[in-house]
């Protein structure tokens, strides 16, 4: 039986989240890759171990994450079963519906058929009576806004979750959408969207900026930009990238000779902070408060080290704020 060690909370930074009490961890643990069927569990179980050693409470899935769909949900729920079930309390768990799941009219969007379906669906196989955070994961125009937030208002008046968050929302129905849950007094406190160096959505859409003035969260998916905003491509593209053994995500063809340009750029800044280039991103991210936690996603317990190494310097003087811009956009 794994036993956690004593020293974990002694070097993770826990950031509150929008205007709530929850506190989450500075760096959270993404199942979006190397949770499914076609990884190792022994290698699964090492890396939840190895971020709970280091004060990362948090572990965030989805019903599709995989390969095969439901299938991180169903490892987790075993690592919590023989492993880590004396410390639940100590976990926040977080969990989404809203793409695809299963066939036919039910199993996608944002009904409430859909959302409560999957999230009972969530539960069974994470062998859990309920998560911490359930999220709406992507906008749907084909379902009244009130529908699909009164979906997530049952969800925790039921029980079966703590807070509910909203995922790929932009800033205007992130507005529309905080307006119906204050009205149906459901915790809403978090959003999640993808957010990097290479991505600033969330900047133009207005996600941001209302997220601060609205005092919701955010976490951040995606904020080394599938694996650019490190040093693994820097010379050529290695064969156990996710490249070569998963295409459904970052191309080859992404890999330009411009961004290619970008990358050692960014690297050369990075070292000159006495940083990788993977910890100076992840500070970027958090640098001015409004972002509560970064999602990282790893293969190797090892790389978490080096992630969890972002928190100790998410400060920036203007001249390196302006030199990544210049580098980056």
């Amino acid at each position: 039986m794994y036993t956690a060690e004593t020293t974990r909370y002694q070097d993770m930074a826990y950031h509150r989240t929008g205007g709530s009490g929850l506190r989450l961890p500075a760096v959270s643990l993404g199942f979006w890759h190397n949770f499914g069927d076609t990884a190792s569990f022994e290698n699964m179980r090492q890396l939840c171990f190895t971020v709970f050693d280091h004060g990362i409470t948090h572990f965030d899935l989805a019903n599709n994450y995989g390969p095969a769909p439901g299938s991180a949900e169903t490892n987790l729920g075993r690592i919590l079963k023989e492993d880590m079930g004396a410390y639940r309390d100590e976990l926040v768990i977080s969990t989404k519906a809203g793409y695809g799941m299963w066939d036919g009219p039910y199993g996608d969007g944002g009904s409430r058929k859909y959302l409560l379906a999957s999230l009972d669906q969530s539960l069974q196989r994470l062998g859990l009576d309920y998560v911490d955070i359930y999220y709406h994961h992507r906008m749907d125009s084909q379902t009244p806004l009130e529908e699909t937030m009164g979906a997530l208002s049952q969800a925790v008046t039921s029980g079966k979750a703590l807070y509910v968050g909203l995922s790929n929302y932009d800033g205007p129905t992130l507005e529309k959408a905080t307006a119906i849950l204050d009205a149906l007094h459901c915790p809403f406190i978090i959003n999640q969207n993808c957010y990097s160096i290479f991505d600033r959505t969330i900047e133009r859409n207005g996600l941001k900026e209302a997220s601060a003035r609205l005092q919701k969260g955010i976490i951040a998916f995606s904020p080394l930009a599938q694996g650019m905003l490190t040093d693994r491509y820097l010379h050529g593209i290695p064969e156990d990238s996710r490249i070569k053994t998963d295409g459904r995500f970052l191309q080859a063809s992404a890999l330009t000779e411009k961004r290619l340009s970008q990358i050692r750029a960014l690297n050369d800044l990075a070292a000159q902070r006495g940083q990788s280039l993977a910890a100076m991103a992840l500070s970027w991210v958090l640098r001015d408060g409004i972002v509560t936690s970064v999602l990282i996603g790893a293969s190797k317990p090892a790389q978490i080290l080096d992630n969890i190494a972002a928190i100790k310097n998410t400060s920036f003087t203007t001249e390196e704020l302006e030199q990544i811009d210049r580098i980056s956009l």
